[in-house]
């Protein structure tokens, strides 16, 4: 087998038939197989890919084990020489499968390529990305970042993004990885409910000396978010499950930059939310918007705490 596709489904039953019959549609002259894995969807997925999709593997969890376990539910399976994991609300063009593994075909230290990612609106998302650091983070959320114009952020936006471009980390919803590498690193650790997996993984990968590459020749849309909605409340910015992303953001620095690192973050992050606070308390915000990032702040350190250090996840 040539590749080997993994899509995790959430309660997203049309978006997954999309996304399955864009797969299907690829061109190319390669062997794939596609892997589901359903997270105890409420609106009867499970049923809709037995009957309407014979020739995928279905794996059915009787509950929602997370992003980052459901796709390793699959790699005892997988015998090809690629991975592609791909999200169910992101949408390949019939090229896009052939192309990514023509690049790493010809790039033989590449390990992992992502895409260029459009919104449903044709709009560029955040598709080559810088490894998150305390630092950046905290320019992020105050604002700053416009004092420091020298500085890496995650989301560096400010080119055309049509050239092929080697960065830290790409976005998990659509990831052609080279099963050589996941053979040497793994895939998710499993600690990461939601978040964070991909952005660990391609640390781990790059640090094994691999090349994480962003390849602009074929793009793919991706919707964002559906899942996430349907499970609890999402920050509007983000799109993103706050409490989940909180608690990955800490095991991800426990795990990669230490008790320093952790500690780092937990330090800017509280700092960071005390300027929000005065920021909102100078403009006369609304009580509730004022005590907001407060809020956070407390719960942040008290993650830090239930998860032990920033070492275990609460689910």
């Amino acid at each position: 087998m040539d590749i080997s596709v993994i899509l995790v489904s959430f309660n997203t039953i049309e978006m997954t038939k999309k996304a399955l019959d864009d797969l299907f549609a690829s061109d190319g002259n390669f062997e794939k197989e596609v892997f589901v894995i359903d997270n105890a969807s409420r609106d009867n997925s499970a049923e809709v890919l037995r009957r309407d999709y014979p020739n995928i593997t279905l794996i059915e969890n009787k509950q929602n084990v997370g992003f980052g376990r459901a796709n390793n539910q699959a790699l005892p399976l997988i015998h090809s020489k690629y991975v592609l994991l791909l999200n169910t609300d992101a949408f390949v063009k019939p090229d896009t499968i052939k192309k990514t593994m023509q690049y790493m075909e010809a790039h033989p230290k590449c390990g992992m390529v992502g895409v260029k990612l459009l919104g449903r609106d044709g709009v560029l998302q955040p598709s080559c990305r810088y490894f998150p650091t305390p630092w950046n983070i905290f320019l992020e959320r105050t604002n700053l970042k416009k004092l420091f114009k020298h500085t890496k952020l995650v989301d560096d936006m400010a080119w055309d993004h049509a050239s092929v471009r080697s960065c830290d980390w790409v976005p998990g919803c659509y990831a052609l990885i080279r099963k050589e590498v996941i053979d040497q690193v793994g895939l998710f650790d499993p600690r990461y409910f939601l978040y964070y997996e991909e952005v660990d993984h391609c640390f781990a990968a790059k640090r094994a000396g691999w090349d994480v590459v962003y390849f602009p020749d074929a793009p793919v849309v991706h919707i964002g978010g559906e899942s996430a909605k349907l499970e609890s409340a999402i920050s509007s910015k983000s799109r993103q499950i706050e409490s989940l992303q909180i608690e990955s953001e800490l095991l991800y620095f426990r795990k990669n930059h230490g008790l320093i690192g952790v500690f780092a973050h937990l330090l800017l992050n509280s700092l960071a939310d005390f300027i929000l606070f005065l920021k909102d308390f100078i403009k006369f915000r609304a009580p509730a918007t004022i005590f907001f990032n407060l809020k956070r702040a407390l719960f942040v350190w008290k993650t830090f705490f239930r998860t032990r250090l920033a070492t275990q996840p609460t689910r």
